[in-house]
């Protein structure tokens, strides 16, 4: 299991990055292009890999249901509801609210999966995202509610994907699930942002925006790392890890984007920022910890340990 722990570990790090890119590449391009052109490059990546048969991919009616199930909550639903909502509210509110994704993981992975947090994980996640609140409390500004509507529905769709993820890993292997994300994500943001081109008469900049350097270097990573990578291993994670374990790792981004941030892009940290990420530090390894920890079962008259995680 060490290695789905230090594969969870990466994509934490893979996502908390995506941030730092991300700021880079809206100074040229609207949202909707980011993620447009973010999910192109990730599907020419999957593509390639598929056809020098580094990974394979198996085309089978029975996938519909599971893939399609994982897809309408990630890439369509969380990616719409984010967009939205983000244009609606400020960064630091986005930001709390996506800080809630483990809670609700953790309460439809006990609804659907059966798979129950103990009550010691319970409070470890919420240290956790009590950590995330803190960071983001001092930038709070009085928020739209339509804004946060939509963010919860942001949370909400997350969420579902974690569980419809882990449910769809018993037919299908993690490169599978994240090339039809993939695949959906490029046609549907595509789609989205040509049409808008079309509409405002200018098609020309979905070609000229690939020729800015500030916007292609950063795209490359958005699109083969954080995508292809960050995806594969959230999916190759939901396979062994249950959903509230794997989902807490991602409030490690948090962390990851402020090192990045304060060492890249120079930003200032303070106070609450240091308490904050020690928190979700702390939050994140007790939720691990108490996780991997074999229950104990009396069978035949002697205590045994079941060995799951």
């Amino acid at each position: 299991m060490l290695k789905v722990h230090l594969g969870s570990l990466m994509f934490a790090l893979i996502f908390g990055l995506t941030f730092m890119f991300s700021k880079v590449v809206l100074d040229a391009i609207t949202p909707m292009a980011l993620i447009a052109y973010r999910f192109l490059w990730a599907i020419i990546g999957m593509e390639t890999l598929r056809r020098l048969k580094i990974i394979r991919i198996r085309f089978d009616r029975r996938f519909i249901k599971p893939v399609g199930t994982v897809i309408i909550f990630q890439p369509i639903l969380y990616f719409l509801f984010e967009i939205y909502g983000l244009n609606l509210i400020a960064s630091a509110e986005a930001g709390m609210m996506i800080a809630l994704i483990p809670v609700f993981v953790a309460i439809f992975s006990a609804l659907i999966l059966k798979e129950s947090p103990s009550l010691i994980q319970v409070g470890f996640i919420l240290l956790s995202v009590a950590g995330i609140l803190l960071i983001q409390l001092a930038d709070l500004r009085g928020g739209n509610l339509l804004g946060f509507g939509l963010m919860l529905l942001a949370v909400m769709s997350a969420s579902a994907f974690n569980i419809a993820s882990r449910s769809a890993s018993k037919v299908l292997n993690p490169a599978e699930i994240t090339y039809f994300m993939m695949l959906t994500g490029a046609l549907t943001f595509n789609s989205f942002y040509v049409s808008q081109l079309i509409l405002e008469n200018r098609l020309a900049d979905y070609f000229l925006n690939l020729t800015l350097s500030t916007v292609l270097w950063p795209l490359l990573y958005l699109g083969f790392v954080a995508s292809i990578g960050g995806f594969f291993l959230v999916n190759f994670a939901l396979k062994h890890l249950p959903a509230h374990v794997s989902s807490i790792y991602a409030n490690l981004a948090t962390v990851v984007s402020l090192i990045a941030g304060a060492i890249v892009l120079d930003e200032v940290l303070v106070l609450n920022q240091y308490i904050g990420s020690i928190m979700i530090l702390i939050g994140v390894y007790g939720t691990v910890f108490y996780g991997r920890r074999p229950k104990r079962a009396v069978i035949n008259g002697r205590l045994s340990s079941d060995g799951r995680h």
